[in-house]
């Protein structure tokens, strides 16, 4: 599987550029699969924040870029279907829009849908996520952003070696200080982005793609773009 690991979505040229080349294809040639499953976990999404992912904002930057179909995938009703029904639907999409919210929960659902044992087979498709969407392929996500259940561990899936710090300056508590703090607690690598920036990940090629701010803490010192 190859990722686009975002904070804010494809917001920019230059991450739609790097979308493109994962997909080896045109957007406008690619299906879709959304998957809004994370919000129901965060106390700050509900129905209406579900629904303007679904719809896409303006300027779109997940569901609404041109995909020449897009479905929705709620990971929370996978275990009440049959995989014979829902895994083909998964195999044929070229990529799979994964939205924020709460990143341990959309773990938790990652795993109990049975998607995870389905995602190593699925070379060619691209991961596109946004804030949680991204964070849930670290290892851990930090102890700064749990919030589905207090005494739950931090830990995501652990699919890439590196944590993932979303929307470096758009919140008030979302600062380089507070990613700084953030990081120390790791025990692994993490980068800090902002809404203009992502982390790609092809096999062995990790690389930063941004028209804004980004850094990488516990590897070194810090580097911005």
């Amino acid at each position: 599987m190859k990722l686009l690991l975002t904070s804010g979505g494809v917001t920019n040229a230059s991450i739609r550029s790097a979308l493109v080349d994962l997909l080896g294809k045109p957007v406008e040639e690619a299906t879709a699969l959304a998957i809004p499953s994370a919000q129901w976990g965060h106390p700050m999404c509900g129905p209406e924040s579900l629904r303007a992912f679904v719809t896409d904002r303006t300027p779109p930057t997940m569901t609404g870029l041109g995909w020449a179909s897009v479905g929705v995938l709620e990971l929370t009703a996978l275990p009440t279907i049959d995989p014979a029904r829902w895994v083909p639907w998964v195999e044929a999409a070229d990529v799979l829009l994964v939205d924020g919210g709460e990143a341990v929960y959309l773990a938790h659902w990652v795993r109990e849908s049975g998607l995870l044992d389905v995602l190593p087979r699925l070379e060619d498709t691209v991961w596109v996520g946004v804030s949680a969407g991204s964070m849930v392929m670290t290892p851990r996500i930090g102890e700064l952003f749990v919030e589905w259940r207090p005494d739950e561990p931090d830990t995501a899936l652990g699919l890439v070696d590196f944590s993932v710090f979303p929307h470096l300056g758009l919140f008030p508590g979302n600062t380089l200080e507070a990613a700084r703090e953030w990081a120390a607690g790791l025990g692994n690598p993490g980068y800090v982005l902002d809404e203009q920036s992502a982390v790609v990940v092809d096999g062995d090629r990790v690389e930063v793609v941004s028209e804004g701010e980004w850094h990488l803490l516990g590897a070194g010192p810090v580097t911005p773009a």
